[in-house]
């Protein structure tokens, strides 16, 4: 093979195909898309939350808006939160910080799915464990030096696919980095509080 050769093959372009459970062809064009239009890159997702008793809700998220228009999900999930009989509940669902948990785990292992995809590396195993702590002293309001939330989170991916430990490492520290919910937690996001009440006459 002729140097010119070489360097041809050596940029050579390869065609993405689906992996990983992932439309890979899909993902790169809707990125290519949103890159010519940046506004379909606008979103906004809700949830719906109403109390059941004690300490127990249940949160619904279907509609949001994205892509330039309004949409569903294929049905309303539902989402039920309460605190454990240890502390005053009934125990029926995770607690609220457990679903924060869960947000992190589901967005990180996302994107882990679709960076491999990408990159054409097959994925056999994604797992992780998430370990939060928290001093309840902050939310009981017995110490003003304690915070309400998590002190801290320790988060520990198992990873085994079709490329060496170094590339797996890149793609759970790439999907770190553009994780939704990792973002939110560690830069934090404005939150306001409304509230309406009965009209009094």
């Amino acid at each position: 093979m002729t140097a010119t050769a070489a360097k041809t093959a050596s940029k050579t372009v390869r065609t993405p195909v689906a992996m990983n459970g992932v439309d890979t062809p899909n993902l790169l064009a809707t990125i290519n898309v949103v890159g010519e239009k940046p506004e379909l890159a606008r979103f906004q997702f809700r949830a719906s939350s109403r109390w059941i008793s004690g300490t127990h809700s249940q949160s619904t998220m279907h509609g949001f808006f994205g892509a330039g228009g309004e949409h569903n999900h294929v049905a309303p999930y539902k989402a039920s939160g309460d605190h454990p009989a240890v502390l005053c509940g009934a125990d029926a669902g995770p607690t609220p910080v457990e679903w924060l948990l869960h947000a992190l785990a589901s967005c990180i292992t996302a994107g882990i799915a679709n960076v491999a995809a990408a990159r054409g590396i097959k994925l056999n195993k994604v797992e992780s464990k998430i370990e939060g702590d928290i001093d309840l002293r902050g939310i009981l309001g017995l110490s003003k030096d304690v915070r309400n939330g998590y002190q801290g989170l320790k988060v520990t991916f198992e990873i085994d696919g079709d490329a060496p430990p170094d590339q797996l490492e890149r793609i759970v520290m790439q999907s770190k980095a553009r994780s939704a919910v990792f973002d939110v937690l560690t830069n934090g996001v404005p939150v306001t509080v409304d509230v309406k009440t009965p009209a009094r006459t």
